[in-house]
């Protein structure tokens, strides 16, 4: 890139100078830590935007996943089934469980692949009567490969698409196995066909969590929140998360803690911005459609290039735009093309190297991975900040055509 040459940032935060006034108050009071009034009235936004009754604010979306596998039960020695094509921090909290993930593949839209999910559950698992410690006895389902019982399924749901929950909740029932959402780039996306119409991203399984990260659509710099239909979840949300600290009066002048608990809640300086940012949320959705499509109109027609469609069975948040470079119809493959916008002032990025070849994870059991492979090598991220003009719009186009 050239001295004065235009910047394009791939996703950045929209903040404007209102937001200044929750921070003077939250300075001017001392509440910059992990209370004040922000973080209950944030945690009331996102409640009421989500349609849930209470939600537990932490420091991240890791955070957030973290504590709710632990809430979900999972254990050392249990599996997590998880989606392959995915950043690394939603399988990682599997790990610090002492769990093991088993990698699924993708489906079209970037989610889980529920058909593969379903075979895997029918084919490569049984039910098995175990008796514990005190025998009493349940029945588990079982992967027939590694003996060890299957806990849980993370549904990820990738730049905005949600993953067929009413596919993914169906296995679950039929198996009795727990539902975690990892909504992180979801918030906003909601369903718009069939059982769970009108239910938003992260409220359909047994817990969801969003993310506020510095790239999300809405953004506190950092931080998360854990929002689900059980009230005793989400009570069990805020006990973990303040260090599993007792609440009666006594009990916390005397610092008591009865469990292993987290330092994992959100600061007041935090929750400051992200009290702004929910209220701008839809206007910012509908920033990125109209940004998504003049995408689609400029890059129409160029053989071998194809902006991914979004679930067409949700309203998405359309968080991230997904291009598909075919190299041989393109001409270019997709890392030169890359380079190329990059060279230009244009950020951009591939998709992330797939977690189940990442070294720490290779060693995993995985199920057939295609799809995955294919979005790996081929798909590109192109800028979607919910600033992004029309002007560079067109800029980045045109550096596309310009092969």
């Amino acid at each position: 890139m050239q001295k004065g040459q235009k910047e394009i940032p791939l996703s950045v935060p929209n903040l404007d100078m209102e937001i200044v006034d929750n921070l003077k108050e939250c300075i001017a009071t001392g509440w910059v830590s992990t209370g004040g009034r922000f973080i209950t009235e944030f945690e009331q936004k996102i409640a009421k935007y989500a349609g849930t009754d209470d939600a537990v604010s932490c420091q991240s979306g890791t955070a957030g996943l973290h504590t709710a596998l632990r809430i979900l039960g999972v254990q050392a020695g249990d599996e997590v089934i998880v989606p392959t094509l995915t950043f690394i921090a939603a399988v990682n909290p599997v790990v610090y469980q002492g769990a093991y993930p088993v990698f699924v593949d993708c489906d079209e839209y970037f989610c889980i692949d529920t058909d593969k999910l379903a075979k895997f559950c029918d084919e490569e698992c049984e039910f098995k009567n175990i008796k514990d410690a005190a025998g009493n006895v349940e029945r588990k389902l079982i992967n027939k490969k590694s003996g060890r019982r299957i806990r849980a399924i993370i549904a990820v749901h990738v730049f905005g698409n949600m993953a067929n929950m009413e596919a993914v909740m169906g296995i679950a029932e039929k198996y009795g196995l727990a539902v975690l959402e990892d909504a992180t780039e979801a918030l906003g996306s909601y369903v718009t066909e069939g059982r769970y119409r009108g239910a938003k991203a992260g409220t359909i399984g047994d817990i969801g969590v969003y993310s506020f990260n510095a790239n999300k659509i809405i953004t506190t710099g950092g931080g998360g929140m854990i929002v689900s239909r059980s009230q005793k979840y989400l009570d069990q949300a805020r006990y973990l998360t303040i260090t599993a600290k007792e609440a009666s009066p006594e009990e916390a002048l005397h610092f008591v803690h009865n469990d292993i608990g987290y330092n994992y809640r959100m600061t007041n300086l935090q929750a400051a911005l992200g009290v702004s940012q929910i209220d701008k949320l839809e206007e910012f959705i509908s920033i990125k459609e109209h940004n998504f499509n003049r995408y689609a109109k400029c890059l129409a027609g160029i053989e071998g290039l194809k902006l991914l469609a979004f679930t067409p069975t949700i309203r998405s948040n359309k968080w991230f735009y997904a291009l598909y470079v075919d190299e041989e119809k393109f001409g270019e493959k997709r890392d030169a093309l890359m380079h190329r916008l990059i060279d230009s002032g244009v950020q951009c990025r591939p998709v992330w190297k797939l977690t189940h070849t990442q070294k720490a994870y290779a060693e995993m059991q995985n199920y057939e991975i295609e799809k995955a492979y294919d979005y790996e090598k081929n798909v590109l991220n192109i800028p979607c900040s919910t600033n992004l003009t029309e002007e560079d719009v067109e800029y980045v186009c045109e550096i596309i055509k310009g092969r």
